[in-house]
């Protein structure tokens, strides 16, 4: 078995190398992240250009996720989606990554993310709203961010745009520290063997998918911009609308060419929740 991430082209099909900026999502609660990116799948003009076999990530298999109607394509667990008219790549990763993997996968993804010769990252992904300290709710859905951009977190850009910045991140804490000396290959057997038991409980953001893949991706000198919203388990459709026009405004794009209708729903979607309730019941 093999222990990296491969690519695997679709027939006649390569990643285009004028797509620079590659978006990812993080598995979280909500599934947020990946909803957001198949909603910029079906609305960015893309085409699925192959898919990446990883030993790490658990096999699915389902029907053609897209449409507009069933084509019989199997979609499957790490899909490559490029879209050349928006210099874009999107990796959708439709199942979770083995327990206690999820370093091994980020060391994976980085790996190709960099011999693809990407710029920049834009990681996709949910927060436990039971963990939110300061709840204002005044304006909406806020997005939260963490950028590679400056050491303490921060990008003037997000900042413009209104996000504020992840404050859970420090990076001099010990949980961030150890995954930034990880990714790095500094870490010492007794940090490991300190704080790998504990990561979970102790340390509820750095134990999360995106802190490996931010951690690994920064260490590679790529620049990594994470967007991020709290949610509860359930019909979290809106959340992702929303995740889905925070990265277009951090890249200035328009899906589907500014058309009235910009966002396509993906076919998959139809199924999500399953049928609304009998009203005989009530």
């Amino acid at each position: 078995m093999a222990s990296k991430s491969e690519f695997v082209p679709e027939e006649g099909k390569r990643l285009n190398g004028d797509c620079s900026t590659l978006i990812l999502p993080a598995l979280s609660i909500g599934n947020v992240g990946q909803l957001a990116a198949d909603l910029l799948v079906s609305s960015m003009g893309t085409e699925r250009v192959g898919f990446l076999d990883d030993p790490y990530v658990l096999p699915c298999v389902g029907n053609d996720a897209y449409g507009p109607v069933p084509q019989g394509d199997l979609a499957l667990p790490l899909e490559v989606y490029d879209s050349p008219s928006n210099a874009l790549t999107i990796v959708q990763q439709r199942s979770p990554v083995v327990k206690g993997m999820m370093v091994e996968f980020a060391k994976n993804l980085t790996d190709f993310v960099a011999a693809c010769g990407k710029k920049h990252v834009v990681l996709l992904s949910s927060l436990d709203f039971g963990k939110w300290q300061k709840v204002d709710m005044s304006s909406g859905l806020q997005i939260y961010y963490l950028s590679s951009a400056n050491s303490d977190g921060t990008d003037e850009k997000c900042e413009q745009l209104g996000w504020k910045k992840l404050q859970e991140y420090k990076p001099s804490l010990k949980h961030w520290k150890y995954l930034s000396n990880l990714a790095e290959g500094n870490a010492t057997d007794e940090e490991i063997s300190l704080l790998e038991d504990e990561m979970e409980e102790e340390n509820y953001y750095a134990s999360l998918p995106f802190a490996a893949l931010f951690s690994f991706l920064k260490a590679k000198g790529l620049k990594v911009t994470c967007l991020l919203c709290y949610c509860s388990e359930g019909d979290n459709i809106s959340d992702a609308f929303q995740l889905a026009e925070a990265t277009c405004k951090l890249l200035s794009l328009s899906p589907n060419g500014n058309d009235a209708d910009k966002w396509r729903v993906p076919l998959s979607w139809m199924t999500v929740y399953g049928p609304p309730p009998d009203v005989s019941i009530f």
